[in-house]
């Protein structure tokens, strides 16, 4: 399921952006109002996160796909990347990983897409809203917890962003594979305030 073939309306101009520094998303926009501010970065500190390095996509797509008319920010399929580089692996149920495992890897897919936000807007604190996340789970047939691993997410975007911002929309899938055999894939969906 594509999220943003999904939602996209016919006639609306969509600017690329993702795989080099493109102005669309990061300068074009302009204030729209004074909002207070939730200063993710300093929360980012006092909760001892650090983001991973951002990734780059593998093949002919963006990771972000930029559409100024209604400032939504479409973010391509994140997998679960630590810090260290190394790509998380495995499936859930069955003897497979544990539904803590799973949170887990969807709590560094959460972490993956703030290193993509932070890259393509410059501060994070530009993320008006976090709209809608979509997340894939790699499932046995016996795995019905889908909604808890990807809480792994959720529960991410709420301690970094708050609820005004963190709050979001959000459909849970099992399937019995996904790409190298990472235990969660998700697609993300943002509304972007405008830069100064």
């Amino acid at each position: 399921i594509n999220m943003a073939q999904s939602l996209v309306r016919p006639g609306l101009r969509w600017a690329v952006v993702g795989s080099r520094k493109i102005d669309s998303a990061r300068h074009v926009l302009a204030p729209r109002s004074q909002r207070r501010r939730v200063h993710v970065e300093r929360r980012l500190e006092s909760l001892g996160i650090s983001l991973p390095p951002p990734g780059e996509p593998k093949a002919n797509y963006a990771m972000t796909c930029f559409h100024d008319e209604d400032r939504s920010l479409y973010i391509s399929g994140h997998l679960p990347i630590t810090a260290a580089g190394e790509l998380l692996t495995g499936r859930l149920g069955n003897g497979g990983l544990s539904v803590d495992e799973g949170y887990q890897a969807a709590r560094w897919v959460g972490l993956n897409f703030l290193a993509t936000l932070k890259q393509e807007l410059g501060d994070l604190d530009r993320v008006e809203k976090v709209v809608k996340l979509l997340g894939v789970v790699n499932s046995e047939d016996d795995f019905i917890n889908q909604h808890l691993v990807m809480n792994g997410c959720s529960d991410l975007f709420m301690e970094v962003f708050g609820k005004e911002v963190g709050y979001h929309a959000r459909s849970a899938f099992g399937t019995n594979t996904l790409p190298l055999n990472v235990p969660v894939e998700a697609e993300l969906l943002v509304r972007v305030r405008r830069a100064n």
